[in-house]
């Protein structure tokens, strides 16, 4: 049988630093308001566009796998905040790298863009269509944040994360997933102002309006990445005491806390970047991946559990098999661009472009926002 070992990783994160002090300078917020609610103390804001975030993790997880660009049959590239709608951003990728020879698109499941993507390469790496691809998570979330809503602003952040697979006949990479989605609920997180469908609404370029039902999220995040790590344990026939570690999307604490009890890992377990990094979305599971390999966490031939959640409201959770290697074949230099701007200067300035102009689009549907995100109850019933 044929697999996808992963045998290189890469991250970019921008150098710029959102703390929540710096959030407080201009809404109506606290460091112990966001930490009690999220257990975020900080997030990074880019300066470059998502395809350079992308281009650097795909180069340093080329340079992991000992790999050149020529040597690349697909590139995925997961993320719902592209800089452009058409043509498709792994393109774009592919003529950065120089790797001409790859087939390239996009995934857009939001939150979950990176793990859709990772199961598309995969199952083209098991059925012979491709040997070697590039799947990469990336966000760059701050062009499209609505700055001014506290319930919304103070949980994500940008960056990106890459990894190699190659075909192998040693069970290695994703050994079986489970995907689902609560589309009946898709509105409890929606944004509003990105798509054909608001032309004729007097949209303005920039004025996103965000949807977040904070509470609707809480309760089918811990449902959705709960029932599916359990599906997925039990098609590969696996109890949580096989697992090594378990690296779940980081939306908030508390719900990580709440998937953990119900998959029954303790949180020594559990990799955690929500408290660096916040929710960079598609980019969040693959960059906490990459630092726990990067850190030492994750040994050789480990098991390790994926489960994320995203808009749509899409869920999912992945079992892989880590191979024997952990540390990198080879290193690059390539890297971002340098930025004087502080992460508050860069945030201003989007501040700023957008104004106050079209915002009649915010009352085509009275939004409820995530004030109370972190207030739903630990154990909600299953679905």
């Amino acid at each position: 049988m044929q697999y996808a070992a992963i045998t290189g990783w890469g991250k970019c994160l921008p150098p710029a630093v959102l703390t929540n002090q710096d959030l407080s300078t201009f809404i109506d917020t606290s460091d112990e308001w966001i930490v009690q609610r999220t257990g975020m103390r900080e997030r990074r804001i880019s300066h470059v566009t998502g395809n350079q975030l992308a281009h650097v993790a795909a180069e340093r997880a080329l340079a992991c796998a000992g790999l050149k660009a020529e040597d690349i049959d697909l590139i995925v590239y997961g993320t719902c905040t592209g800089d452009e709608g058409v043509p498709n951003e792994a393109s774009g990728v592919q003529v950065m790298l120089g790797a001409h020879h790859a087939a390239c698109f996009d995934v857009n499941t939001a939150c979950t863009s990176f793990m859709y993507a990772l199961t598309s390469a995969t199952a083209m790496i098991k059925t012979g269509v491709v040997r070697n691809a590039l799947v990469i998570g990336v966000e760059v979330v701050s062009r499209v944040m609505d700055w001014e809503n506290r319930g919304v602003c103070v949980l994500f952040g940008d960056g990106a994360g890459a990894v190699v697979l190659q075909a192998t006949d040693a069970p290695e990479g994703v050994l079986g997933e489970s995907l689902g989605c609560y589309g009946d609920a898709r509105q409890s997180l929606r944004l509003r102002g990105i798509g054909a469908n608001y032309a004729n609404m007097g949209a303005m370029l920039g004025d996103n309006h965000w949807d977040f039902d904070g509470q609707d999220i809480f309760k089918r995040a811990v449902q959705g990445m709960g029932l599916a790590s359990s599906q997925v344990m039990d098609k590969c026939g696996v109890t949580i005491d096989d697992v090594n570690l378990v690296v779940p999307h980081q939306a908030n604490l508390r719900i990580i806390e709440a998937v953990a009890k119900r998959a029954g890992a303790s949180m020594d377990k559990v990799f955690l970047t929500v408290h660096k990094y916040g929710n960079m979305s598609a980019a969040t599971v693959v960059v906490a991946l990459v630092e726990a390999a990067e850190t030492g966490v994750v040994k050789p031939h480990d098991l390790i559990l994926l489960p994320a959640f995203g808009a749509g409201l899409t869920w999912c959770s992945h079992l892989i098999r880590w191979g024997s290697r952990v540390t990198p074949l080879a290193h690059t230099d390539v890297d971002l661009p340098p930025t004087d701007q502080t992460a508050l200067q860069l945030v201003q300035a989007l501040r700023q472009a957008k104004g106050t102009e079209g915002r009649s689009l915010g009352q085509l549907r009275q939004p409820r926002f995530a004030e109370d995100f972190a207030r739903t109850p630990e154990s909600p019933q299953s679905p």
